[in-house]
């Protein structure tokens, strides 16, 4: 018995916190382990990182505040699939 997948599965936040050293500044790490967090909730979330975070910045200026929980992780859908469910 192993413990590989667990090993493997932990990987990128090692390495973030590692990058996490090089970032300049207190913010600049700051900014960095919140776009990790978002990044790595993505991938945990099945979805791909890149198309939800250009959707989620495309989305979130003209999004209802009251209305935030839907572009998390665990609730977001592509914009192609809202505007085949309205039709």
């Amino acid at each position: 018995m192993d413990d590989n997948a667990a090993e493997r599965a932990l990987r990128p936040i090692g390495i973030g916190k590692k990058n996490s050293l090089f970032a300049g500044a207190d913010t600049g790490a700051e900014t960095l382990a919140r776009a990790m967090t978002i990044i790595e909730t993505a991938k945990m979330n099945g979805l791909h990182p890149q198309a939800y975070l250009a959707d989620l910045l495309d989305r979130i200026h003209v999004h209802k505040i009251n209305r935030l929980d839907e572009l998390l992780p665990w609730n977001w859908s592509p914009v192609a699939t809202i505007c085949a469910e309205a039709a």
